[in-house]
């Protein structure tokens, strides 16, 4: 089954935190090896990650910090979108 990019963000964070099983995550990656938005999509959620890491001194980072990237990071979520041209 395909996925879609809604689908591939919305699991992201699972991926990244290890918390989803082998088979979801070898679809995630799946899709991600061929949607070149998805994979950066991927790499400034990582990113996010690892500076919290940091900035929180290698503590897990409060779930209202975490709630509200999280918000933030899908609100600013971009749609693609291909415009078909008209035959001529």
């Amino acid at each position: 089954m395909e996925l879609d990019c809604t689908a591939v963000l919305a699991d992201v964070w699972l991926m990244l935190d290890g918390e989803c099983d082998d088979r979801t995550r070898e679809r995630l990656q799946h899709h991600m090896d061929h949607c070149a938005p998805c994979i950066e999509a991927y790499g400034i959620e990582e990113k996010i990650k690892s500076l919290l890491s940091r900035k929180c001194g290698g503590d897990k980072a409060p779930d209202s910090l975490r709630e509200r990237l999280m918000v933030e990071i899908r609100s600013r979520s971009v749609t693609i979108t291909t415009e078909e041209t008209p035959a001529e």
